[in-house]
């Protein structure tokens, strides 16, 4: 829809103007983008670990940059453990890694090592640690938390982070996690494998005023969302219980840029020469709709006439059988009694 169309170039037009990234440390990319087949993978891995536990997974990330965008084509599972009670008790095999990135590189060499994924809705604090685990293997790793539940259907179910170093004021360096841009995206191939996964559930080629209503509405729906954080975010900044950012100032005004003039008058007319077009259709189609059942009505009276036509026709001419036999049968009792009749005659 026109709104979700709205909301995608949001988000690359935020991607492309993240430039204080690139001042606290380079190699970080504009855009994520998670492939298919590494969603797929996510699920499959937790619906066979963790269904019942319902524990989180982890996972190793594969894939390549290109002009500042990370696609991540492949993930694969390792083992991880932690503590529920301890958060800063875990396990991660990184020798199982080792070996599987190793078997991995030999099937396709472009693909590296980009970062690691977790299942859930948010990380944990210690996931920093992990992250400087994973940072064996690649210099810039990345994080992505996929909810394989998609509790949320108004948005995507992936969040990527990446880690970065904070001065605070007493001069102590932390770590903390930053939110970079991503996105759902595939390869010509994988859009075919998609679809023919999605035959099994569905009839893709179906479409019905229904489905497009429901997706016009869950589009709605994932705006409302959107604006509601942009008007917290406005209310905490003029409350001043958030330092304005202006790089987020930005981008709120160029999006209000980009809003069409609701008082044009050209603009009013386009709205309305389209709602008229849309309910002429609506009308016809209702229209033709009553014809056809009407018509259906018609033949079935017609039909139902003429078999009870054809049922009163039988029954007349089982009636008129059954005289017949019954005329039949006392012209033969009458020849019967005459002839006993001349018996009896020619005795005497």
């Amino acid at each position: 829809s026109d709104v979700y169309k709205r909301q995608v170039s949001t988000q690359s037009t935020w991607g492309k103007k993240f430039k204080f990234q690139k001042m606290l440390s380079s190699g970080i990319p504009d855009l994520v983008v998670i492939h298919p087949l590494v969603l797929l993978s996510v699920v499959d891995h937790y619906n066979r670990v963790s269904m019942k536990s319902r524990r989180r997974v982890v996972g190793i990330l594969l894939g390549e940059v290109n002009k500042g965008v990370l696609d991540v084509t492949n993930c694969y599972a390792i083992p991880f453990e932690e503590d529920p009670r301890e958060q800063n008790i875990w396990f991660l095999d990184h020798m199982y890694h080792e070996t599987m990135y190793n078997m991995f590189k030999k099937i396709n060499a472009r693909e590296k090592v980009v970062g690691w994924y977790t299942t859930g809705t948010k990380f944990k604090p210690h996931d920093i640690e992990i992250n400087e685990l994973i940072k064996r293997y690649t210099p810039r790793p990345i994080l992505v938390v996929i909810d394989v539940e998609h509790s949320d259907p108004n948005s995507l179910p992936n969040e990527a982070y990446t880690s970065i170093e904070e001065v605070r004021k007493d001069g102590t360096i932390v770590r903390n996690f930053l939110h970079l841009p991503s996105t759902v995206r595939a390869f010509e191939p994988e859009e075919i494998g998609v679809e023919q996964l999605l035959r099994e559930l569905r009839d893709v080629n179906m479409t019905t005023l229904g489905s497009e209503v429901a997706q016009k509405i869950s589009s709605l729906k994932a705006l409302i969302s959107k604006l509601d954080i942009i008007r917290f975010y406005l209310d905490q900044v003029a409350a001043g219980t958030a330092a304005p950012n202006q790089q987020v100032i930005f981008n709120l005004q160029e999006i209000f840029n980009l809003l069409p003039n609701l008082n044009s008058q050209e603009l009013i007319d386009a709205f309305t020469t389209r709602n008229n077009d849309s309910s002429f259709v609506l009308y016809l189609c209702s229209m033709i709709r009553s014809i056809g059942a009407l018509h259906d009505l018609l033949n079935n009276k017609i039909s139902n006439r003429e078999a009870e036509r054809e049922r009163e026709k039988e029954k007349e001419d089982k009636k008129a059988e059954r005289e017949k036999d019954k005329v039949a049968g006392n012209e033969k009792e009458k020849g019967e009694k005459t002839e006993k009749g001349e018996k009896a005659e020619k005795k005497d």
